[in-house]
């Protein structure tokens, strides 16, 4: 597991019985470099003073040199040193105020906040918010009259007394908490992987227990692997890469996440390129196509096509699809002009443009998943039964899903594992899904998913173990090669 390193500058600060963590003075840490060099501690910097030049804002400084994970960045202290700095902070941290505030009897004229934490009943929102943009392990909150954010300054744990101290603690005892952990690994970790999941998502891409075996083999690894969750965008930094598993979208939070990661220079599955590539399927037609992959035939309409030409361009059945969307949604079969008519009018109620596509029926689909531009996995996903998808979506929300073949990659025909690699280069350098039709004509590319299915017993079924560690070899590389340590 990767270790915590707690800074402060005298050892009354924080006592080492005060905490499980290793407590150092910042006078080692600034002049001791060698006691890090095969280690990439979590720090948390607990300075008394972050003002600029001072020992503090060098330990932070220094530690993001020597890419260690440092809590507070010097941005966050040059920020917070004067209200000018972080005024453009304040409409949105002032909206959530106001919001905690309306369910308030009572306005306070300031309250701490640690680790995103409030010592304060009633304003758990904001707390949230405020270590979203300034990532320091106390805050003091002082209010105006009118309700509003009056001034934000950093706390020393050497001020804190009494009550204080001891919500501090555990705050900081439940920041540096982990929940998927396995038994405490021999030697330090090497660096950490988070993994992002939504415990609301009734179809993940990888399930609770495929995930516990990835960090089962990554621990093997000397890899961390722990989850987070969409309210832990805060606490991104803290990690050296991130692996999506919450279904991807533009606009929801797997995109922030996606997006903070490529800020703090994190390698990340999916990329917010990958994901703007291939969640919108009108772009991937087109990039598609100028590529040269073969696909079914495919018109892009607007509200203005002429629907009579589509059948007789595309024969029928037609597919109908939305630009966007996962586990078949939004997805249509249409025999007749009257469906077309009535299913286009439907879609055309949330979006500008939707595609239309040749029907290709078949017993099932090949994925093929693609990481780093190579093969890794080749599934037949067959169709649900009496359906013409893999997925039948039911009434409720119920859906049905057909069965599946796992293949090695050199049992799987060639030109499949050839056309699935040649589209998922197309897209970047990460880890894609491509679904592909086969018939007496040929193999087609239905659509290339950024965000695929990685189940240790369905995808995973031949390689076991070994997909894993060829997903954590993937971070690796791009890891050590971003801080310096290539492998020998």
């Amino acid at each position: 597991m990767s270790d915590w390193l707690l800074l402060v500058d005298h050892s009354g600060d924080l006592a080492q019985h005060e905490t499980p963590h290793k407590v150092l003075k910042v006078a080692d840490y600034l002049t001791k470099p060698r006691l890090f060099s095969d280690r990439r501690p979590n720090i948390i910097n607990l300075s008394r003073s972050y003002a600029y030049q001072s020992a503090g804002y060098y330990a932070s400084l220094l530690a993001e040199a020597r890419a260690h994970r440092i809590v507070p960045t010097v941005q966050s202290m040059v920020e917070l040193s004067r209200k000018s700095l972080y005024v453009s902070a304040l409409p949105e941290l002032n909206a959530a105020l106001a919001r905690d505030l309306d369910a308030l009897a009572e306005r306070p004229e300031r309250f701490l906040v640690a680790f995103g934490r409030p010592e304060l009943a009633g304003f758990k929102r904001f707390s949230k918010l405020l270590f979203d943009w300034f990532r320091v392990p106390a805050i003091e909150v002082r209010l105006n009259e009118a309700g509003g954010i009056d001034k934000l300054r950093p706390v020393s744990i050497h001020a804190l007394k009494g009550e204080r101290r001891d919500f501090f603690l555990d705050a900081l005892d439940s920041h540096t908490k982990r929940s998927w952990s396995p038994q405490k690994a021999r030697t330090p970790a090497r660096w950490s992987l988070a993994v992002l999941v939504d415990p609301k998502e009734e179809k993940p891409p990888s399930s609770a227990a495929s995930l516990k075996r990835l960090a089962s083999v990554a621990s093997r690894e000397h890899v961390e692997v722990q989850p987070i969750g969409p309210n832990d965008l805060a606490n991104l930094a803290e990690y050296d890469a991130l692996f999506i598993r919450a279904t991807t979208a533009i606009d929801n939070f797997t995109y922030r996440f996606a997006r903070r990661a490529e800020q703090e220079g994190m390698p990340v599955i999916d990329d917010t390129q990958s994901m703007i590539r291939c969640t919108n399927k009108v772009y991937l037609k087109e990039l598609l196509e100028k590529a040269g992959i073969p696909a079914p035939r495919t018109l892009i309409l607007d509200e203005d096509a002429n629907l009579s030409d589509v059948m007789e361009s595309l024969g029928s059945p037609v597919v109908l699809k939305a630009p966007d969307g996962s586990f078949s949604r939004s997805v249509h079969k249409v025999a007749t002009r009257e469906e077309l008519t009535k299913k286009a009018k439907a879609l055309f109620k949330d979006t500008a443009l939707i595609i239309a596509q040749e029907y290709m029926p078949t017993t099932f689909d090949w994925r093929v998943g693609v990481l780093g531009g190579k093969p890794l996995f080749a599934c037949q996903y067959k169709m649900a039964r009496g359906h013409w998808q893999i997925i039948k979506h039911g009434e409720g929300g119920k859906m049905t899903e057909g069965g599946s073949a796992t293949f090695a990659i050199e049992d799987t025909p060639a030109e499949v594992i050839d056309i699935a690699v040649r589209a998922a280069r197309v897209i970047g350098d990460g880890l894609y899904g491509v679904d592909i039709k086969q018939n007496e004509a040929g193999v087609f590319v239905i659509e290339v998913n950024d965000n695929p299915n990685m189940e240790h017993d369905v995808e995973g079924l031949v390689l076991k173990d070994e997909m894993w560690k060829q997903l954590i070899a993937w971070f690796a590389v791009r890891l050590e090669t971003r801080i310096g340590h290539l492998p020998r």
